[in-house]
């Protein structure tokens, strides 16, 4: 009798699926390449060399771990590659710069599932993160300059990073280990504490979609660990009445939101950008107008904060709501796996990550639209930006390790049916003779 095998994806869906978003790639890259009446080798060899780590990384995986989930990577490499194509249409030092942060989002992906691969080393590494988060924050403060109104970007000179961006990294894990067991109120008022820490900063900062982003992700993780809507709301409560006195002491901040709901009526002004996102980008139908023949891409922050707009305008609607699809695709899998997941930490850290991107995606989407008050955050995996591409590979590796990542199946082994030990008992054993002469 041999045992139950465990259930693995077929490795040939595997397979079609890379050929299909090879196709796609090789097509987008053709359209770029075809702009121009010179081919521009060096956009060949950024193209073809995204396309050969693509399946070098599904091959190695398969080799070294013998499995075959890779959906989720595929989800995230599907979207970067938009990313490249979006960057390589604007310009060479562009798409270069998006393919060496891809590389290493890469790079911090794998890092990051091996440091929270056990659970031990993660609560380990939860006081020196929680430290350098704030420290990190603190820095920021005083060696930023102010760009666009905030001061969220430090100038290392060869190139700039976003500190808040590698913080969200960070948020999660401290909150997913502090929460994990609530054996006191001590772990919660430490997270609280730290969570305040980070959200104040950011104010100061003027950033205040990555304090959104960062409070909502607060929210959720409390309520997963906690259950208690009443305590949500009082929480919800109090960052709305904090809301209020920042803006009636700072009006500055109010003056930003101005436009909302009213972005024709401030059309040539702080309504600019999301009015042009919404008359070009339904110029572009169901199929676009062709990579680099949109208008879009003449406003500032194109390939950054309305980087859907322009993906909506070149490339189509389909693939817009195909991008938006695919981080539904990631909600589902982080929901997924954390019901199956080893650990509540593993779980806690999934659903996180998963509400952080979306809420983050929503903000985007749903700021250059007007739906919601435009508040300049990125796409993630999709917006320029080497930060942005490292915060999110970083954050796809919580979902990945719920999922018990590079688990290999289990061989099928011939299993014996062995009877059970048993004391030696004789059985029908003929009673003993008597001995002549003796007694009766």
């Amino acid at each position: 009798m041999t045992a139950t095998k465990e259930k693995k994806q077929p490795r040939f869906k595997q397979i079609t699926v890379m050929l299909m978003m090879t196709a796609f790639q090789l097509l987008s890259a053709a359209c770029v390449l075809c702009r121009d009446e010179e081919l521009n080798m060096n956009l060949v060899y950024i193209f073809f060399g995204y396309i050969a780590a693509e399946w070098l990384y599904m091959l190695i995986g398969n080799l070294v771990t013998d499995n075959d989930y890779f959906e989720l990577e595929a989800i995230a490499f599907f979207l970067s590659g938009i990313g490249l194509t979006v960057c390589a249409s604007f310009s060479e030092s562009y798409a270069l710069k998006q393919l060496i942060a891809i590389g290493m989002g890469l790079a911090v992906y794998l890092i990051m599932l091996l440091l929270i691969k056990d659970v031990h080393v993660a609560g380990i590494l939860r006081y020196p993160a929680a430290v350098g988060s704030v420290a990190v924050l603190a820095a920021n403060l005083v060696l930023a300059q102010t760009v666009n109104g905030t001061l969220n970007w430090i100038d290392l000179g060869f190139f700039s990073i976003q500190p808040s961006e590698l913080v969200k990294i960070t948020f999660i894990l401290v909150g997913a280990v502090s929460l994990e067991k609530l054996l006191s109120i001590t772990s919660l008022t430490k997270y609280v504490i730290f969570s305040l820490g980070c959200v104040g900063a950011l104010f100061l900062m003027r950033d205040f979609g990555t304090a959104l982003i960062f409070f909502f992700t607060f929210v959720l993780i409390a309520f997963m660990r906690s259950g208690n809507i009443r305590t949500i709301v009082l929480i919800c409560t109090v960052a709305l009445m904090g809301a209020m006195l920042i803006i009636y002491f700072k009006p500055y901040v109010a003056n930003r939101f101005a436009a909302y709901r009213h972005v024709w009526d401030y059309i040539d002004t702080t309504g600019y950008q999301q009015t042009r996102v919404l008359i070009y980008s339904a110029s572009g139908g169901l199929f676009g107008l062709g990579i680099g023949e949109g208008k879009l891409r003449d406003i500032y922050a194109a390939s950054t904060d309305l980087v859907f707009g322009l993906i909506c305008e070149e490339m189509g609607i389909i693939l817009g709501i195909a991008v938006l699809l695919s981080f539904a695709g990631i909600a589902f899998f982080a929901i997924k796996s954390a019901k199956s997941s080893a650990s509540t930490f593993y779980a806690i850290a999934a659903v996180g990550a998963a509400g952080m991107m979306l809420f983050q995606l929503s903000l985007n989407v749903f700021g250059i639209t007007d739906l919601l008050p435009l508040t300049g955050v990125t796409l993630p995996f999709v917006s320029r930006g080497g930060s942005s591409m490292l915060c999110s590979w970083g954050l796809l590796a919580y979902i990945r390790a719920a999922g018990a990542p590079f688990k290999a199946p289990q061989p099928d082994i011939a299993v014996k049916k062995t009877p059970p030990k048993v004391k030696n008992i004789q059985i029908d054993k003929a009673p003993p003779k008597r001995k002549k002469g003796g007694s009766a």
